[in-house]
């Protein structure tokens, strides 16, 4: 995190969001494995069997469920960069690709908006401002956005209520 806040204005909360991947680099390389092991037998017995055109097609199932894999890999890096102070909200979103776009927002103006569905919990999370409407965590999962909404409807009342002053 980049030093932009003043020893003044401390960080209320930070999160980084990223999107959650079950599967690791060893997990793939065994599911390609497995699945290029079994493919090429299956077309094993098609070729010998003289259904010679079908040895290919279980070729290309193998690596189209590579590109998909890749595909999915690649949309992981993506991240949402949340940090609130008692001057401001910024919310920082860089796509898989690299692009990144900021948003800097008031506290005072921003509230806290779900979308809710009674069976699956939280669908979407809002920071709403001045008649901006930001999509926050939209590749969280219904737990994990209600457990993030709580902390940050926490924070954003933590930075509406401003700093507090001990003079001990």
């Amino acid at each position: 995190m980049d030093d932009r806040n003043t020893h003044d204005d401390p960080v209320i909360f930070s999160a980084l969001l990223t999107p959650h991947r079950s599967l690791s680099r060893t997990g793939f390389i065994a599911v390609m494995g497995v699945l290029t092991v079994a493919s090429f037998a299956a077309g094993v017995v098609f070729l010998m069997l003289g259904a010679w055109p079908v040895f290919g097609f279980f070729g290309l199932d193998v690596l189209l469920v590579y590109w998909a894999f890749k595909i999915n890999f690649r949309h992981a890096k993506a991240t949402e960069e949340i940090t609130i102070t008692h001057t401001e909200i910024r919310l920082r979103r860089v796509s898989h690709r690299g692009h990144a776009m900021e948003w800097t927002l008031n506290p005072m103006w921003v509230q806290l908006d779900k979308k809710t569905h009674e069976e699956f919990g939280i669908e979407r999370l809002y920071l709403l401002s001045r008649g901006k409407r930001l999509s926050v965590g939209s590749f969280l999962g219904p737990d994990e956005k209600a457990s993030f909404a709580k902390a940050l409807s926490a924070a954003l009342n933590a930075a509406k209520r401003g700093p507090t002053y001990n003079p001990l």
